[in-house]
């Protein structure tokens, strides 16, 4: 783990001022509370601990979330992928049953009949 860069105060400092990004910036999630440590007070190191929790929170929160949007956009085009019509080979479009029975008859008429 890279060692913190500010001191327990300064840490101290940007959680009490709501000031988060900078206090990632400086190592709040290296930071490890020693039980000599004599900079800072048991319940001042408690409130560092308990800022270090809710950011894990809110990251594992945040993947969840981001897993679960690839997911959903996963199963959607899978979903219209399988509503989309099937390749036509042909482009012509197929007659319906009764036009191709009657050219079908037609054709078998035009052949009975000997040209003149």
């Amino acid at each position: 783990m890279p060692a913190v860069s500010a001191s327990p105060q300064q840490l101290l400092q940007f959680v009490v001022d709501d000031d988060l990004d900078a206090a990632v910036r400086a190592g709040l999630m290296d930071y490890t509370a020693s039980p000599g440590e004599a900079t800072l007070s048991p319940a001042q190191s408690q409130l560092l601990l308990d800022a270090q929790q809710r950011l894990r929170i809110a990251w594992a929160a945040r993947e969840r979330h981001r897993a679960r949007d690839a997911r959903m956009a996963r199963r959607a085009a899978e979903r219209e992928a399988r509503r989309a019509p099937p390749p036509v080979a042909n482009s012509k479009p197929a007659l319906p049953s009764a036009a191709a029975a009657i050219l079908a008859r037609a054709k078998a008429r035009a052949a009975e009949k000997p040209s003149s």
